[in-house]
């Protein structure tokens, strides 16, 4: 009995001594990326998507001082994302992070992808994929050479992706997955190269997930997908499954559309003008989506475009 404890004992010791190491200090946690980390939903909108829900469990745990995801925008590609990292607004954020994700190639490759999700049919050149996903190796690259200088105590993790058209014929996955298939494997290595951590979240969804991708016309998760990439990257960052996210700790949705979205930017524009001594909230949800008039124009102008982009 008496060795009994003694092995329950070490047991407890070293997952405590787990958990402090992983969690030695509060995160300054920066999202960058796509729409993915900014928390765009099948329809259109904006609400929680994975980066929040990682920022909900480090809140929770005390382990959060600071978390942000105005570097975010939907649409961007590997191109958007780099000229984010190396423009001026990013340069402060970046050297305070002690955590990063990134969410970035999705739309290197899914523009090229014509979809038909009536007919359940894709659509894409060999040629034209090839040259993006080229132009992709090169694009994270220099990003994440740029992060290393640019945000010098940050714990860097890269997202991978999943099979976004788990509605079209069976007969028509293989393609285009074999393409995705290639991005994660850019995204891998790049990554390792780097000395940074890829997080795995394409087999949490396999190609089937379409209760995690329910309009078959966009390719954004709900809640529960955007949950699997959370716990993917919170199981990578402690080592186990203790910070899993279940279910039941789901925030009830509060989705904004872009145009309300806009009306909030620019109340809190007015009231920064008002006050500027005044210091910024933490956690900015609102304040930090800078564009999105841009991205709305563009949304009218190319809808269906638009919705085949993460």
């Amino acid at each position: 009995m008496k060795r009994l404890l003694s092995l329950v004992s070490i047991t407890v010791l070293s997952l405590t001594l787990g958990v402090s190491s992983a969690f030695a200090r509060a995160e300054n946690y920066v999202a960058l990326g796509d729409s993915l980390a900014a928390g765009q939903t099948p329809y259109q909108e904006i609400d929680a998507g994975y980066s929040d829900f990682i920022a909900m469990r480090l809140g929770k745990m005390g382990q959060l001082s600071h978390y942000t995801k105005e570097l975010a925008f939907p649409g961007f590609t590997t191109a958007d994302v780099l000229e984010r990292v190396k423009s001026e607004e990013a340069s402060e954020v970046l050297a305070n992070a002690t955590l990063i994700t990134i969410s970035a190639g999705a739309n290197d490759l899914l523009r090229l992808v014509q979809v038909n999700p009536m007919a359940g049919t894709l659509a894409f050149s060999q040629l034209q994929v090839d040259y993006a996903l080229n132009i992709a190796r090169k694009n994270i690259a220099e990003m994440l050479a740029e992060l290393k200088l640019r945000a010098p105590n940050a714990k860097v993790y890269v997202m991978g992706y999943y099979f976004a058209y788990p509605n079209v014929h069976a007969t028509q996955k293989e393609g285009t997955n074999a393409q995705l298939m290639k991005l994660n494997t850019i995204l891998e290595q790049q990554a390792e190269q780097a000395g940074m951590t890829y997080i795995n979240v394409y087999d949490a969804f396999g190609l089937q997930a379409t209760q995690f991708l329910p309009n078959i016309a966009d390719v954004h998760p709900n809640f529960e997908g955007y949950r699997q990439m959370a716990n993917a990257f919170l199981k990578s960052y402690s080592g186990s499954d203790m910070l899993a996210i279940s279910t039941s700790e789901l925030p009830k949705p509060n989705p904004m559309t872009f145009q309300e979205i806009l009306q909030k930017q620019a109340e809190s524009k007015k009231r920064s003008v008002e006050a500027k001594q005044e210091k910024v909230s933490t956690v900015r949800n609102i304040q930090g989506f800078i564009g999105y008039a841009t991205f709305i124009e563009k949304a009218r102008a190319n809808q269906r475009l638009q919705l085949q982009r993460i």
